[in-house]
């Protein structure tokens, strides 16, 4: 079942990783709610979230957890908002993204066309803040 994630977690694919560890990658999404918006994806193909293991789901909270408080410091933002949606890629994945009303949970009103500028930015203050925040091991040079 390899999925454009797979490919982009081989590097066949470019991505602006944000994070890195055995398990699970973090790197932002092409079509961002929110500036920041992230995506933390298992580097295991698995498509549907209720297939994961209930260890797997717990690591996979505490990754996006963790990317929460950086996006949260990053941006600003009074919530991070966090989404399994599992419709756009068959690879199991959870939306992490700065937060700042309920209209950014819609997923419809992404804008699938931001300025590599705007995601480079994004990259560098999350990257910044999971290493503020003490998660340095994880982040990707």
């Amino acid at each position: 079942m390899a999925s454009v994630f797979s490919a982009i977690i081989a590097g066949q694919i470019p991505g602006r990783f944000v994070w890195e560890d055995d398990e699970f990658v973090g790197f932002l999404t092409i079509a961002p709610v929110t500036q920041g918006h992230t995506l933390i994806v298992p580097r295991a193909e698995i498509d549907h979230w209720q297939d994961v293991e209930p260890a797997v789901a717990a690591a996979m909270m505490g990754v996006a957890q963790k990317i929460g408080r950086a996006v949260r410091v990053a941006f600003d933002a009074p919530r991070a908002g966090l989404l399994i949606a599992g419709l756009e890629v068959p690879h199991l994945h959870t939306h992490v993204f700065p937060a700042y009303s309920m209209g950014d949970f819609d997923i419809s009103g992404a804008n699938t066309d931001p300025t590599a500028e705007s995601l480079d930015e994004a990259q560098t203050k999350i990257k910044t803040a999971l290493r503020d925040l003490g998660y340095g091991a994880n982040v990707p040079a």
